[in-house]
């Protein structure tokens, strides 16, 4: 059993749990009470496996490379690496999708005769099931298209509770605002593919180093911009207090505890898995724009009377937070101190979990 969990058959077994929780949702479209318990017992299923899967590769300590690729569109490849950074953000979305899955099986009845329960499960298993291969995708097309999946299911629970005018418009900034930033993340990709000649990642890591220094400072500016669209840092924030809110209470849990640190995870990917030497520069800008987040959130919390907006304000802070360590991961790992580099990204990942865990049991709780 153990090895099943350490191999690729394990990982198409995760992603099977919440592709046929979400496929099966729809067959209940009409039965809120049958799609209720289909939805939950794969999304709990899946949640737990994944948890599973996670620390069992830790143990082993194997990474796990896999693909498919297209014979219609030569340049995409359906593949997957699971390297131990993959592996801990697998375990970080598993353990905050378990608890919330638990908590929706009795929340979202107050949905019954409202909207239908089975596109809820639709879409909540979907938006499980694109973070968790947004984390383990090594291809830049592939990565893109499932990167998509997380934030378009994500748009449509946003406006799940369709009938409050709030929660469209909070749904529409946020569509808008993902989009700004899925397009300086494709600028950076293509800029990547045009000097590197390839969309697969490790190859990229590989043809990075002859690539002229306004380019690569040129990738790191839309890389930043892009993935920090997506984790909230200011002045990019303007999405997240309205659209964490909108959404019913399991699904703000899992988009504030787990969805932002999606662009935390690819920041970490960018800055040091694709780059042997970053300049010292990039990790002072990252240190900026994480005191900036994290002493201008908790103001913005501060002022606000509404407990989810409130929450919602609180995880800039703590985005802000992780990128202090993350900045110093980078002017460390620049200065050539690479034991205070470890340090800083340990920190980062650390708090990466400690925010998930309370930020999700808060909105829970509220």
């Amino acid at each position: 059993m153990a090895e099943i969990f350490t191999s690729g058959l394990g990982f198409f077994i995760l992603l099977s749990f919440f592709s046929v929780g979400a496929i099966g949702s729809l067959v209940f479209y009409k039965k809120n009470s049958l799609g209720n318990i289909w939805q939950s017992f794969f999304a709990i299923s899946g949640s737990l496996w994944g948890v599973f899967f996670s620390i069992a590769g830790f143990l082993m300590n194997n990474d796990l490379s896999f693909a498919v690729n297209s014979k219609l569109f030569p340049l995409l490849s359906f593949s997957f690496r699971i390297d131990n950074l993959s592996r801990f953000f697998i375990f970080v979305i598993s353990l905050i999708a378990l608890f919330c899955s638990i908590y929706g099986i009795g929340y979202i009845k107050h949905f019954y005769g409202k909207y239908s329960i089975g596109v809820l499960g639709f879409f909540y298993n979907l938006f499980i099931l694109g973070m968790l291969m947004v984390v383990s995708a090594s291809n830049a097309i592939f990565f893109l298209a499932v990167w998509e999946i997380m934030s378009l299911s994500s748009y449509f629970l946003v406006v799940y509770d369709r009938d409050n005018k709030d929660n469209v418009k909070a749904g529409f900034l946020y569509l808008v605002m993902t989009h700004v930033g899925t397009i300086f993340i494709i600028l950076s990709f293509l800029l990547l593919y045009k000097f590197t000649g390839t969309f697969d990642f490790e190859s990229i890591q590989g043809g990075i180093a002859f690539l002229p220094a306004i380019i690569k400072n040129s990738i790191f500016i839309l890389a930043l911009v892009g993935f920090g669209t997506k984790a909230g840092i200011i002045p990019l924030h303007i999405w997240l207090p309205s659209a964490h809110p909108a959404a019913p209470s399991h699904v703000s849990a899992l988009m504030s505890g787990v969805m932002i640190k999606t662009g935390i995870y690819m920041m970490i990917r960018f800055f040091f898995d694709f780059f042997d030497a970053v300049p010292l520069w990039w990790g002072v800008v990252i240190l900026i724009i994480g005191s900036i987040s994290s002493v201008l959130g908790v103001l913005y919390a501060l002022t606000e009377h509404d407990i989810k907006r409130l929450l919602a304000f609180h995880s800039i802070e703590n985005i802000g937070i992780i990128l202090l360590g993350l900045g110093r991961a980078l002017v460390f790992s620049a200065l050539g101190n690479y034991s205070l580099a470890i340090f800083g990204l340990a920190a980062a990942l650390f708090h990466t979990l400690n925010h998930a865990t309370f930020k999700s049991l808060l909105f829970l709780s509220a």
